[in-house]
């Protein structure tokens, strides 16, 4: 029998204890899939958008994997670090150990004032939002009036859909008490979605593009002008695109036909650099009116009960702004194409109001103290999957998904890199069987001070959940806090 610990529960660890159950080569193959949080499915519960039902919706095809009695769920178990298991102990344990931790860090902006109260990731928004225990509670400058995403992805919509959403419209979604009533006090009236680039080179999806302009209660505001400067837009038939690229530029042509003029902040030549950055934030984020009184918009017109949802391209970030100790708003240099796929800086800056501040500009796999890491890409090194320490394969160590490959593609990319990984690993299982198995790891990962979750603690945990929202006269509502989901694995009441 071959014994297999899978390190992580998202799509790319069930896919590759999926993998593991449906290869014939090796008959007898039992997994164990290890997670440190006590729930299972990873960013499809704690990263997917909670009015994502269609996509939530995946924890079932998950669901039915970890069920199968091939596979054992073990959730609550920390592997490296002060408290948790050394990988070299755990090798101990199995004949193999795939790695599937993804990139748990985010992106910086690398720039003057990015660590103001007021601005963060939109990791941590979504963590908030998504109950994920590590998250701290926070009201997000709710009771800003102007908020900037900074980013043209997925996840960048994402945040700003949520923003942009009544808290009657979450009701229905699995969101914790404390970000609902957070979310429906919000005073957020302007949402600015920023990029640098283009609209031909956003890493939006038409869907999640298109279920923007579907939100009840907001308008989609873009800038024809900037639209146009982007050759892709400007001359869409002669240039070969992704049909991705064309739905996009489609969409966003049928916004700018019939939206509204997007003002902008105050804008102005080099000179202007120097400005303070007092200066010119206080002359468009509030010397005319208070952020905080109601009834006005950022640009002091009477709040019109619509919410804004302003996508901008050809600004790149180059300060945060202060005002009061917190961010007040977002200095932007215009770009534009320097015709070889990037941009070039025009000169000419942008300030944008905003008491709240969101970077979403991508992932960054994150160091696991016993395995070796690539600081530049961010990945563990690997050939096929095979974990290479100094170039060489190192003997039942693999790597599958974001920190194997970077983090790219969809959720159903982890599907192919998942099967890619199981096929060098099969290939290796005469070599591997060989090795010393524990017939028990979990006895021995609880002699090592852990304490397992096992899948009926993960019941007793959905449960809790489904109690609590019947409370609240809602869905399942999750819990937010490691006290609470530890306590629901145990069946205690709360």
């Amino acid at each position: 029998m071959l014994r297999v610990a899978v390190v992580g529960s998202g799509p790319s660890g069930v896919y590759t204890a999926q993998a593991l159950l449906n290869q014939s080569l090796v008959p007898e193959v039992r997994v164990h899939v290890l997670d440190r949080l006590p729930t299972p499915y990873g960013l499809v519960r704690y990263g997917v958008a909670p009015d994502h039902e269609k996509i939530k919706s995946l924890q079932n095809s998950l669901r039915a994997v970890l069920e199968d009695e091939r596979v054992t769920f073990v959730g609550h178990v920390q592997i490296g670090g002060a408290d948790g298991v050394p990988p070299a102990r755990l090798a101990e344990l199995y004949h193999a150990v795939v790695y599937c931790v993804g990139a748990a860090a985010d992106r910086p902006l690398a720039v003057p004032g990015e660590e103001l109260p007021g601005s963060c990731s939109a990791t941590r928004f979504v963590s908030w939002y998504s109950a994920h225990p590590d998250s701290a509670p926070d009201d997000f400058a709710l009771r800003a009036r102007s908020a900037v995403v900074i980013g043209v992805g997925n996840v960048a919509v994402d945040v700003a859909r949520i923003l942009a959403r009544g808290a009657d419209e979450l009701r229905a979604t699995d969101v914790p008490r404390a970000a609902l009533g957070a979310l429906a006090g919000s005073r957020v009236r302007e949402v600015h979605i920023v990029g640098r680039r283009g609209p031909s080179q956003a890493r939006f999806t038409t869907k999640e593009l298109r279920e923007l302009g579907a939100l009840p209660g907001a308008r989609i505001v873009v800038d024809p002008a900037e639209l146009a400067r982007d050759p892709a837009y400007a001359a869409p038939d002669g240039l070969p695109l992704p049909a991705v690229v064309r739905r996009n530029l489609e969409v966003l042509r049928g916004w700018a036909v019939r939206g509204e003029p997007a003002p902008s902040g105050p804008v102005y030549g080099p000179s202007g650099a120097a400005h303070g950055p007092s200066e010119t934030v206080y002359g468009s984020c509030g010397a005319a009116h208070d952020p905080s009184e109601a009834g006005y918009g950022p640009s002091g017109a009477a709040y019109d009960g619509v919410r804004r949802i302003r996508l901008r391209f050809f600004l790149r970030p180059v300060e945060l702004l202060e005002r009061g100790g917190r961010v007040a708003g977002v200095r932007f240099a215009r770009t534009v194409p320097d015709g070889a796929g990037g941009v070039r800086d025009t000169g000419t800056y942008e300030d944008i109001e905003a008491q709240l501040v969101l970077r979403a500009v991508g992932y960054r796999g994150v160091e696991l103290p016993g395995l070796p890491f690539d600081p530049v890409r961010g990945t563990v090194p690997h050939a096929a999957g095979r974990v290479l320490r100094d170039g060489v394969p190192s003997p039942g160590e693999y790597v599958a998904g974001w920190i194997k490959r970077g983090p790219t593609g969809v959720i159903g990319s982890n599907r192919s890199c998942a099967k890619e990984t199981v096929a060098s690993l099969i290939e290796d299982a005469p070599l591997l069987a060989r090795r010393p198995a524990a017939d028990d790891p979990l006895a021995v990962l609880r002699a090592w001070g852990q304490r397992p979750v096992e899948w009926d603690g993960w019941l007793s945990i959905e449960r809790a959940e489904q109690a609590l929202g019947r409370s609240l006269g809602r869905g399942p509502v999750k819990i937010p806090d490691w006290s609470g989901l530890l306590a629901a694995a145990r069946g205690e009441e709360r």
